[in-house]
C-alpha cells in the first residue's frame, strides 16, 4: 500500500509551459525587449530544457543554467542585451506570478490529504517555486516542501532523495512513489532512490529509457485509482 507521495511540481501539477510563455513575455515588456512571438518561445523552451538536462547531467551548476539560457537565447534572436541577471532574477520572480494547474492537479492532492503522506520535490529556484506553491495553496496541502536550491543538490540525485529522508523517514521502497513528468529527473531520481515511479504522460510518448517506470498516468487523477 502506497503511504508516502512524492510530487514533482512543474510539469506535473503545474503547467510549466504557461507559466513560462507569461513570464518570458512580462519579462520583454519590463526591459522594453519588444514582441516575443510565439516562434521565439519554442526556440527558448528548447533552449532552456537544454540547459536543465546538462543540469540533470551534472554538466553544468544551476547559475551557469540560470544564466546560460539566456545568453544563448538572446544571441540566437540576435537581440543585443546584457542585462542577462536583471531579467533572470525578473524571471524567476514573474513564473509565481500567475498558477496555471495540470488537468485535475489540485482536485487531486485535496482528495489525497490525510490519506497519504504528500511532498513537493523540486529542481527549480527558491523564489520561483516559494511563490509558485504559495500562489496555488499547494504549500497548505503538502505535508512539507523541498527545493533543491535549500537541499544543496538537484533530482536525479541520490543526495537529494537523501536529504528527503533525513527529513520524513527513511522510504519504504513498496509504499513512497514518485509522479513526475521528466524521466531524466523524476524518474531517474525514483530509481536513484529505489522507490516507486509513476511518470506524468500526457501526450502518450514512447519512453526511450531503460529505467524502471512502475506506473504510466495521463490524467493526474489517476494516481488516485493507484492508490486505492
Amino acid at each position: 500500500m502506497i503511504k508516502t507521495l512524492l510530487w514533482d511540481v512543474d510539469g506535473t501539477l503545474l503547467d510549466f509551459g504557461k507559466a513560462e510563455e507569461y513570464g518570458i513575455r512580462k519579462c520583454f515588456e519590463i526591459f522594453s525587449l519588444g514582441e516575443c512571438t510565439d516562434e521565439m518561445l519554442s526556440r527558448y523552451s528548447l533552449i532552456n530544457k537544454k540547459y536543465w538536462e546538462m543540469l540533470e547531467r551534472g554538466e553544468l551548476t544551476k547559475p551557469q543554467v540560470l544564466r546560460g539560457r539566456f545568453e544563448e537565447f538572446f544571441k540566437t534572436e540576435c537581440i543585443g542585451f546584457d542585462k542577462i541577471d536583471d531579467f533572470n532574477l525578473e524571471y524567476q520572480y514573474r513564473l509565481g506570478d500567475k498558477v496555471f494547474f495540470c488537468d485535475n492537479a489540485l482536485e487531486t492532492v485535496q482528495s489525497l490529504k490525510g490519506k497519504v503522506r504528500q511532498y513537493a520535490v523540486t529542481n527549480g529556484t527558491f523564489v520561483a517555486q516559494s511563490r509558485k506553491l504559495s500562489q496555488s495553496g499547494l504549500d497548505k496541502i503538502f505535508d512539507d516542501v523541498f527545493i533543491s536550491d535549500k537541499i544543496g543538490f538537484e533530482k536525479p540525485s541520490v543526495d537529494f532523495f537523501n536529504a528527503v529522508e533525513e527529513k520524513i523517514g527513511k522510504f519504504n521502497s513498496r509504499e513512497t512513489m514518485i509522479i513526475g513528468d521528466s524521466l531524466t529527473s523524476d524518474i531517474r531520481g525514483g530509481n536513484n532512490a529505489n522507490i516507486l515511479c509513476c511518470w506524468y504522460n500526457p501526450k502518450g510518448d514512447k519512453p526511450k529509457t531503460s529505467l524502471k517506470i512502475d506506473y504510466e498516468i495521463t490524467n493526474i487523477s489517476q494516481v488516485i485509482d493507484i492508490i486505492e
